[in-house]
């Protein structure tokens, strides 16, 4: 498990020093998800279909983590609170940002997913 949280720790630290060096306006953390990323599909190793695998160390870091991800979220509700005087006078661009953002992913991700899936040929379907 130290090996997991090294190699998570060290992507995060990773893309926060690459985001300052870069003056990228991305967050740190998303820069490190990205390098994590990259070093997970330069080490997949290709699988054999009829043995099953063991979790790995990071599989097993990953599934704790999600499971107290709960507890993640604290500061940030902490962070609303502490800030309610500024959200009751600024309600209206917030709720708009919240909806735009929210409406931006979805299209995005539906997009992505659109020329992610494979397309089916019409051609091989058979009739009725």
């Amino acid at each position: 498990m130290i090996g997991a949280v090294a190699l998570l720790l060290g992507c995060q630290l990773a893309g926060e020093a690459l985001r300052r060096a870069a003056h990228l306006p991305v967050p740190g953390p998303v820069v490190g998800m990205l390098l994590l990323a990259a070093v997970l599909l330069a080490r997949r190793q290709p699988q054999a279909k009829a043995e099953p695998t063991r979790p790995s160390e990071l599989d097993r870091m990953s599934g704790t983590l999600i499971s107290h991800m709960g507890l993640l979220f604290v500061p940030a509700g902490v962070g609303v609170i502490a800030q309610l005087p500024l959200l009751r006078g600024q309600w209206a661009p917030v709720i708009i940002g919240l909806l735009g953002s929210t409406l931006v992913g979805l299209l995005v991700t539906a997009l992505v997913m659109q020329r992610a899936l494979p397309k089916e040929d019409p051609a091989s379907e058979t009739a009725p």
